[in-house]
């Protein structure tokens, strides 16, 4: 099972999240691409991080939303979300080229992720923007109760699909995360965390946030490095389930 961190998402002077900390401790880097966080620099320095950990390379692309991180889903069409997801993997992997890296897949951020999936043609016009890319680039995206239609339309476009879950937020019985304005949507507990984390490496069902059963396919695990505290639950998963490959 490898593990995921959104990263790079800094902004001028403005520092969030403890990148170098949480660096070492990962298999892939989801760089925000400037449009929720994130800045040229910024994403130079974060690139430049990642590949000195051998760790593989996400465009981490939103809607235009620096006020709101990227978090309030906005009325853009099909055809607009194809250019702004194509918009940011060019910058950045412009920039990761200049470090001698390259992209490897992509993974929406914030209500885009949402949004795309429970709107597939918002998801269709990622994966078109991810194909028309000159990059082999894969699709990071949610594991739901349900990857059925997910699948479909990654085959049906040809764009590898890695399936995402996360370690530190409640699941609803659809699959879905919890909203964060819900109470109980974000764990905060270590030993929570890691369980989870252990459950869905090992294909264990976890219990949503009705107390139900579920059973979620993962490829990767999404943690967070933004305080002490998560540094220290992601070191915690790390030794949970093994070395780094």
């Amino acid at each position: 099972m490898l593990l995921n961190c959104d990263l790079g998402e800094s902004f001028g002077a403005w520092t969030m999240g403890l990148d170098r900390e949480v660096m070492p401790l990962i298999d892939q880097a989801n760089i925000a691409c400037g449009f929720h966080a994130g800045d040229p620099l910024i994403m130079q320095k974060t690139l430049s991080l990642a590949i000195s950990y051998g760790v593989s390379l996400g465009a981490h692309p939103a809607y235009p939303d620096l006020q709101g991180f990227g978090r309030r889903s906005m009325a853009f069409t099909p055809e607009e979300v194809t250019a702004l997801v194509l918009y940011q993997i060019g910058a950045l992997q412009n920039i990761a080229a200049a470090e001698g890296g390259q992209l490897s897949y992509v993974k929406p951020h914030g209500a885009l992720y949402n949004d795309m999936m429970r709107d597939f043609k918002l998801l269709e016009a990622v994966l078109i923007a991810i194909k028309k890319s000159p990059l082999s680039l894969a699709l990071m995206a949610m594991s739901t109760a349900d990857n059925t239609k997910l699948k479909q339309l990654c085959a049906e476009q040809k764009v590898p699909l890695l399936l995402e879950a996360f370690a530190d937020r409640a699941y609803d019985k659809q699959g879905f995360i919890v909203s964060r304005s819900t109470p109980g949507a974000v764990y905060h507990q270590q030993e929570t965390i890691v369980e989870q984390a252990t459950q869905l490496a090992s294909g264990q069902a976890i219990q949503t946030l009705e107390g139900e059963d579920l059973l979620l396919e993962a490829d990767t695990l999404c943690v967070h490095g933004d305080n002490p505290e998560s540094i220290q639950a992601v070191e915690a998963i790390r030794a949970a389930l093994g070395a780094k490959a």
